[in-house]
Formats: structure tokens, sequence, C-alpha cells
């Protein structure tokens, strides 16, 4: 099984993009096979008639199916996740993302559009069925430099939180839900010690 990216851009190089190549690479380096969907490269007129039927989003499609889990990334426009992601969400089945786990990926020109991956994105997420949708992480365009002719360089800061939202998709086989941290889990405490009042 393999960790789809999912590019939600309309455009050929974008700063949403740079955030999923950054993730493959860092997933890559944790023996993790990774696929991809480029949605700008699937048949725009079968996006628009809802063809799932045409080998393009076939094929899309079937890569959803049996990666075990997802990245979305989608430039923020006007408060809300790209049109071209929604098109491709749309064609999804109801059931799609279950028994994955999901992370959203957003870019957006303000720290005001940061609230677009838990009112307009995460919603789409749930209704697809995800099991679970780790925290998203955001980031103004300031913080993702595109470079010629294909490279890109990430903000120290959001490179860190990038990674460590990374480090919690599924990468070995037995792997389960996202564990709580040791440092933040309560030891075992006897029933006789615990203490009630009214």
């Amino acid at each position: 099984m393999s960790i789809l990216l999912i590019a939600g851009s309309p455009s050929e190089r974008s700063r949403s993009a740079a955030l999923l190549d950054a993730t493959q690479q860092h997933l890559e380096a944790r023996g993790a096979l990774v696929e991809r969907v480029l949605i700008r490269d699937l048949s725009p007129q079968a996006l628009v008639l809802a063809d799932v039927a045409h080998p393009s989003i076939a094929q899309a499609v079937a890569k959803v199916a049996r990666a075990r889990a997802i990245v979305v990334a989608t430039p923020i426009y006007k408060a809300a996740y790209s049109g071209v992601l929604k098109l491709f969400l749309d064609l999804l089945p109801q059931t799609a993302f279950k028994g994955k786990t999901v992370l959203p990926l957003a870019t957006g020109g303000s720290p005001h559009h940061m609230l677009a991956l838990d009112y307009a994105l995460r919603p789409v997420l749930q209704a697809l069925s995800a099991d679970h949708i780790l925290p998203g992480v955001f980031a103004i365009d300031g913080q993702v430099v595109l470079l010629p002719p294909d490279a890109h360089q990430l903000d120290a800061d959001l490179a860190q939180r990038l990674y460590r939202a990374v480090d919690l998709l599924p990468v070995a086989q037995g792997w389960g839900k996202p564990a709580i941290p040791a440092s933040t889990a309560f030891a075992p405490v006897h029933f006789s010690l615990v203490r009630c009042s009214v």
C-alpha cells in the first residue's frame, strides 16, 4: 500500500506542489512508497462532466483506493480550497477515504486564510469517511520560495511543522492511529487511589 499525494493546484508550478515535493522526499527517506495525482493533468472535460469512466479519472480514483494514507495540498482562493480539487473530490465514492489517514496542506497569501483548512477542507475530508484527519499545515506564500528551474526552499519553521505532521503518516505495515506521545501520556492509576468529592 502507498501514500498518495494529491496536488490540488491548477498551476504547473505552485507553492502547494512544493509542499508535496518536500513531503515526498521526507516520506521516501523513511522508506515509504509514494504515488501522486496531479489534478491539473487529468482530463478537464472529464472532471467537469464527472466522467468517472475516463481513463485519467479512473486511474486517479484507483490510486486513492489503494493508498493507506492521503496528503491533500491546495492553494487557498477566496477563503476556500481550489475548484479543481473540489471537482476531483466530488468524483470519489462516499467512502473513498475510509480506513485512511489524511493530512491536509494549504498555502495562501496571508495567515487570514489559515482557517480554510478547518472550515472548508476538513468537512469534505470527513464526508469522504476519513478514519483520521491530522492537523493541517498552512504556509503563507513567503514561507515557500520557488527557485528556477524546479526547486524550492521552505522556511525553517514551516519545514519543521511539515515534517512533524508527515511523521504521523503510516509508513510501516502495522501502523495504526497516531499514538499519544509518551511525554504527554499519563501513568495508570489504580482504582483504589481514585478519590471523588461531591
